[in-house]
């Protein structure tokens, strides 16, 4: 089965420089922030196991919060020019795949950071500045680029043989469609591999087994737990300010040039080891319910999300939250307020301002206007954003899975007229 991977690469871009850094990164796309996949830098459009990518610079407009809540915190942080990829297959045969396809259009990019020259090893600096994600969720593990390409062109091959034989009965469909569907090279679906069948299992049992050992611990904690927690919801301060008109219109300038879209916020924690170490462990459980249980097309009763990840930066007092959804920002925005809020509380109610919560998942997103604000406040423009498969949905996906599935079976009565019926 093919495994997705996740890379993220950041370093500090050098001062005075990101005005320029932001120009030659517009020359790689083709509308504000959508990438040309054939551009002269990086031609994404070559990567085979790219699934999306983006060029961000990770400035962050929430950082003078921290002088009205949170005084413990350093007032500045890095500028940081950060290249995140989710891909196929292993990070290192990627990177290499990366730097020879693309070698000296990054050596350009990457130019402006800090530490990076004419002399530096282009793939042990991004090893260095790699960050390791702290969850990461992929909306349906083992299907590949490949593999979605393929169907996509088996869907749109068997969608033109069946408006072209309209009237024809289900029987004789069958034979028509099989026969134009023979002309697409369908790649055998891959099963997984002993090896990751037991580093899954190995994994998944990491959880409970973690909780059955702490569990005295665990319990002799609850209750010092839940009086922290309480004490601090009730006091941690709200900052969520009315959206500016200027700054909505650049970041909708990104947004909508296709069925899919991307989404990039950062903030700070609240300060203390407490908000810290919770969004440490909260996050850590939110990649295991990825990995195991929210693997098959849904985060929770959310389908619209391809990938998602959350990255601690500058020693965990940060996170970057990154998503590629379909639909609008809004929809994306009720879609998660209706279906799981709570989810919402746990992943972000650690951050610097957020909406205020009770027992960690009551209220914070449910307080609508409240918490749209506090994301506007903390969304940032991706200045480059590659989708490998513009126009197809999550819903395309699986629905061209299904086709795929029942190609070349025998399928007859209703089994047969509900598979025409999804072409």
């Amino acid at each position: 089965m093919v495994r997705q991977g996740h890379l993220f690469v950041a370093a500090p871009i050098r001062h005075g420089r990101r005005a320029e850094l932001e120009g030659l990164l517009a020359t790689m796309t083709l509308a504000p922030g959508q990438a040309d996949p054939d551009n002269a830098l990086v031609t994404f459009g070559r990567l085979g196991q790219v699934h999306f990518a983006r060029f961000v610079v990770l400035d962050d407009p929430s950082l003078p919060d921290r002088i009205a809540l949170a005084e413990s915190l350093p007032v500045h942080e890095p500028v940081r020019l950060a290249f995140i990829a989710d891909f196929d297959g292993d990070e290192a045969q990627f990177v290499e795949a990366l730097t020879v396809l693309a070698g000296p259009g990054l050596r350009r990019i990457f130019s402006f950071c800090i530490d990076f020259d004419d002399g530096t090893d282009l793939a042990e600096w991004m090893r260095r500045h790699r960050v390791p994600v702290a969850a990461n969720y992929v909306n349906w593990r083992g299907r590949g680029v490949r593999q979605i390409a393929e169907e996509a062109e088996l869907h749109r091959i068997l969608r033109a043989a069946r408006l072209a034989n309209g009237s024809a009965d289900s029987e004789t469909l069958r034979t028509i469609l099989a026969e134009a569907g023979r002309t697409v090279r369908l790649t055998p679906l891959e099963g997984k591999t002993l090896m990751a069948s037991l580093g899954d299992v190995a994994h998944f049992t990491l959880l409970p087994a973690l909780g059955l050992l702490l569990l005295p611990l665990i319990l002799v904690g609850l209750v010092p737990f839940v009086l922290v927690l309480r004490r601090r919801e009730r006091s941690d301060p709200v900052l969520a300010p009315v959206p500016d008109r200027e700054r909505n219109r650049m970041l909708s300038a990104h947004e909508d040039h296709d069925i899919a879209n991307q989404y990039g916020a950062i903030g700070s924690l609240k300060p203390g080891l407490f908000r810290r170490w919770l969004t440490v462990v909260i996050l850590w459980v939110i990649d295991w319910g990825a990995r195991h249980i929210y693997r098959k097309g849904r985060l929770a009763r959310v389908n619209t999300i391809h990938f998602a990840s959350w990255t601690f930066l500058d020693d965990r007092r940060r996170v970057y939250f990154a998503s590629n959804y379909d639909g609008s920002r809004e929809a994306y925005n009720d879609d998660f307020i209706n279906k799981v809020a709570f989810g919402l509380n746990l992943s972000f109610s650690n951050g610097l301002g957020y909406p205020r919560t009770d027992w960690l998942i009551v209220g914070g997103a449910r307080r609508e206007q409240d918490f749209k604000r506090y994301l506007f406040h903390h969304q940032i423009p991706t200045q480059v954003w590659y989708n490998a498969f513009p126009g197809l949905s999550n819903y395309d996906m699986a629905r061209n899975a299904r086709i795929r599935a029942g190609f070349g079976r025998r399928l007859r009565g209703k089994a047969l007229r509900r598979w025409i019926a999804e072409i």
